[in-house]
């Protein structure tokens, strides 16, 4: 999924370094568009619309579409600029649009480290009681 997100993002994908050469990167892509598209002429479309993106014609070729590729959110940029790749857009808003932040792990940390202190404080708890006994 992540390959499949640097492939369409619109701010990494026409930088010099990008690396569309990369088998990992397109097999990534591939990989995600049979998972999220089942049907098989859906993906040949979004296939063909991936090369009128990636060598930036029709509205991708517009000054305001270069432009923007770095200062406007991924998903707003592709409903902007691709009314020319409808089954594309889709895909791609869809890919892009999915959270990547850590902030549901960061919750579930939490939660473990209250579980820890609560443990912890259960423990010198006991350890004092237990010295009194002894």
């Amino acid at each position: 999924m992540h390959a499949t997100a640097y492939y369409l993002n619109p701010y990494l994908h026409y930088e010099p370094t990008f690396r569309h050469d990369d088998p990992q990167v397109k097999e990534g892509l591939h990989m995600s568009m049979r998972r999220l598209v089942k049907d098989v002429a859906e993906r040949k479309k979004i296939n063909l619309q991936l090369v009128e993106f990636h060598s930036a014609r029709g509205l991708f070729s517009i000054e305001k579409a270069k432009d923007s590729r770095k200062i406007m959110q991924h998903g707003e940029w592709w409903e902007m600029f691709s009314d020319g790749t409808p089954k594309l857009r889709i895909f791609a808003i869809r890919v892009l649009s999915l959270t990547c932040s850590s902030s549901g792990c960061e919750r579930n940390w939490s939660s473990f480290e209250m579980v820890i202190q609560f443990n912890l404080m259960t423990l010198f708890y006991l350890f004092d009681n237990f010295t009194y006994l002894v």
